[in-house]
């Protein structure tokens, strides 16, 4: 009897314990979920692609930086902690992810990374449109 009741204790803890993980922002939705990091996130892989496809435009760093630094601050103020966001931004996976997002954002807008002249031209329309892609890049 005392062993049943024992197991029994242990199996209640157990599900309150995975209630309890389960509850939290970090396990309830992932970090693949947050639209709006995301969606920076994706800004920044094709700023970046912009930059290295095209010579007469370059990043602004410091405004990147600035830019990816609030993106973090955001996921932490929702609950995620340092851990898990560098673990999702060094996932395989959601970078394969994020890449396939950025190539279709890229053929929607007439641009390819094997083509420099349709980069640059993306890059100077986000530039000119001051879109969160364009407040990232400095035309040369």
């Amino acid at each position: 009897m005392l062993v049943n009741q024992s197991f029994t204790r242990l199996i209640i803890a157990s599900f309150v314990a995975a209630a309890l993980l389960l509850s939290t922002p970090a396990f309830a939705a992932g970090l693949q979920d947050e639209t709006k990091i995301n969606n920076g996130l994706l800004a920044v892989g094709i700023a970046d692609e912009i930059r290295n496809r095209c010579d007469s435009i370059s990043a602004r760093t410091f405004t990147a930086l600035g830019f990816l630094n609030g993106l973090k601050r955001e996921a932490r103020a929702k609950g995620y902690s340092n851990d898990e966001i560098n673990a999702y931004t060094k996932s395989n996976a959601e970078k394969a992810k994020m890449r396939k997002r950025g190539q279709a954002y890229l053929a929607q807008n007439g641009a390819s990374t094997s083509d420099a002249a349709s980069m640059c031209r993306l890059g100077r329309a986000e530039i000119a449109k001051r879109s969160q892609i364009g407040v990232l890049l400095r035309a040369r």
